[in-house]
This record gives structure tokens, C-alpha cells and sequence, in this order.
């Protein structure tokens, strides 16, 4: 039985026009996803949202809250003004310091700051829960209502900054609550790119989730194990970064415990390579041998003619 790997049927032509010279890589966007875990008596489940069917990137996917970084939210000016036109004041900021946080994701401290906020910025956007707190020690409760409602809307409209969203509301992001996991980046040869760092977070207590993406049709809390399961029954789609980390959480019997294990993973970037094979392409990600794909391709033409695209093994395309 087919499993459910996310697999673009375009992607045969743009890999071998890439390897041509005729399709320049888009440059990726840097962007965050979170990991959100709450514990069950029968262990943690992670919470994941299905991307709708028309969406350009990864429709039908089952993924995690997340999106791209803000730029606004990591240009701080030593003078505590962003160096935008009409620049918010710098964010509320608690747990490790920025230049933590920019050794640990191997970037400079305005990006990683900026990395940290879309993270928890995305996770309130699309899930309605809040990674902050009136003071260093402390977690907002309830995040429903008219209000947030519409300062969440605010956001994603991007008519209001996170750091401004924080200020408004006398909060401070906690970082602490927050643990890097891994890092991927969409192939050269995807039209729309990401690099994106994935994080792995507790819901805080008395916060609850709700499905406030416009881009989902369909929100679960599931176990990594039985979300894996349902990845190679074929059932659920997803592309390999959502499978991999749903296999490396399946591991950890708390979410205290897949925290605890965050400071020690690997964050070095996988990013998938292609070469050309005879009348096929070998498409892989590093590390990741589950997702190796042995493609079949016919010439264009060919296919103007009426003949099948691809064959792929090791997984076929959803």
C-alpha cells in the first residue's frame, strides 16, 4: 500500500529543468512551526492541522501551526526603535537571551529573534494559543473572546506587529517554553521555498486550541505514533519533515520529556537533492533514507501523447 508522502507531480520537470540551467532556485523564506503537545493518560498527543485542498503549497497536508518570519520583529535598533519606517518599540522578551538563541540556530540575534516570534506568533494565529505572560514566570490563560479575537485577526493581517500585539496586552514572549527540534529546507527545484526551524512546545495551562487558520479545513490532537501509522496506511498526507518529526516524537513519553531532549537534536539543514538516473530521477533527503524516491520520467512530449508521468518506489505520489 502507497503511503502518504507528499509528492508534487510537477516536480520530474522542474528537477530536470533545474538541472539544465533553465530554472533558477527560488530563495527560501525563513519561517517557524511549532510542535504542540499536551499530555494524555495514554501519553502525548501533538496537535496538526489539514492544509485545504486548494492551497498552492502542500493542499491536503496534514502539518503543524507555523509560518513566515516577520521581518518587523527582528530589526531592533540599539536604540530600542526598529529600523522601519513607524517601528514598534523592542519586543517583550523572557527565558534565553537572543544571543542564545542565535548560537542555537545558527544565525545572528535579529533573525533568530525574529525565527522565535514568527514561532510563537504563528502558533497563536492558527491555533489561538500563546506562548507569553505577564511577567518572566507566568503564562496568559484564556486567549478567547472578542478582544484577542481581534487582535489575532490584526496579526495576521499584519495591520499590527507582534511586538505591538505584546506591548498592548503588558506581555513577554517566553521563549523558555520553547525548545528548538530541526531544521529543513523546501528543495531547490520547489516553487515556493522555506527554510524552516521546527520547535516543540507544552500547551500551557488553561489555554485550549481552536482552528483559527483559514488555510485548514481540518484540525486533530492524535499520538506521533498513531499519526505515523496513519501516514503509512496511506491515509494521511504529509510531506517528510511533518513524518520524520512525528517519528522522533514518538519516542518520548511526556512532553516534558521531548523538551528536555530539544537543547541535544541536530539542527543542521536537510534539504533533498536530485539526480538525474537514466530515463528517471533519484530524489533524497540526507539522513532520511524513508523518502527516497526512484521517479520513472517520460519526455514531455510523450506525455502531451497521453502517457503515464512518473513511477515512483519507495513511496508513490498522493
Amino acid at each position: 500500500m502507497a503511503n502518504g508522502q507528499w509528492y508534487p507531480p510537477e516536480w520530474p520537470d522542474r528537477i530536470r529543468a533545474l538541472a539544465a540551467g533553465s530554472l533558477t532556485p527560488v530563495t527560501p523564506r525563513r519561517a517557524a512551526t511549532v510542535m504542540l503537545l499536551e499530555d494524555t493518560a495514554a501519553g502525548p498527543v501533538v496537535y496538526m492541522l489539514r492544509r485545504r485542498a486548494s492551497m498552492a503549497f502542500a493542499g491536503g497536508a496534514y502539518a503543524y501551526p507555523g509560518g513566515g518570519v516577520d521581518p518587523r520583529d527582528g530589526a531592533a535598533s540599539p536604540l530600542g526603535r526598529s529600523r522601519e519606517p513607524g517601528g514598534d518599540r523592542d519586543i517583550g522578551w523572557a527565558g534565553p537571551t537572543r544571543a542564545w538563541w542565535a548560537d542555537r540556530l545558527g544565525v545572528d540575534a535579529a533573525t533568530a529573534q525574529a525565527i522565535v516570534c514568527a514561532a510563537v506568533r504563528e502558533t497563536y494565529e492558527e491555533a489561538g494559543v500563546l506562548l507569553a505572560g505577564p511577567t518572566a514566570g507566568s503564562v496568559v490563560g484564556d486567549t478567547t473572546g472578542p478582544d484577542w479575537e481581534a487582535d489575532r485577526a490584526a496579526l495576521v493581517a499584519r495591520d499590527l506587529s507582534f511586538a505591538e500585539f505584546l506591548r498592548r496586552r503588558g506581555l513577554v514572549l517566553r521563549s523558555d517554553l520553547l525548545g528548538a527540534w530541526a531544521r529543513w529546507i523546501t528543495p531547490e527545484f520547489e516553487a515556493r521555498r522555506y527554510d524552516t526551524w521546527f520547535f516543540v512546545a507544552a500547551l500551557p495551562p488553561g489555554q485550549r486550541t481552536r482552528n483559527a487558520s483559514t488555510e485548514a479545513d481540518r484540525t486533530v490532537w492524535i499520538s506521533p505514533a498513531d499519526a505515523a501509522a496513519g501516514y503509512d496506511r496511506g491515509e494521511l498526507l504529509m510531506m517528510p519533515p511533518t513524518i520524520a518529526t512525528l517519528r522522533q516524537l514518538s519516542a518520548y513519553g511526556s512532553a516534558a520529556e521531548a523538551l528536555a531532549a530539544a537543547p541535544g537534536r541536530d539542527l543542521t539543514p536537510v534539504l533533498a537533492r536530485a539526480r538525474l538516473a537514466g530515463d528517471g530521477i533519484v530524489l533524497s533527503w540526507p539522513g532520511h533514507d524513508e523518502f527516497t524516491k526512484h521517479v520513472r520520467t517520460a519526455p514531455a512530449a510523450g506525455r502531451a501523447a497521453g502517457q503515464n508521468p512518473t513511477t515512483a518506489t519507495g513511496g508513490a505520489p498522493a
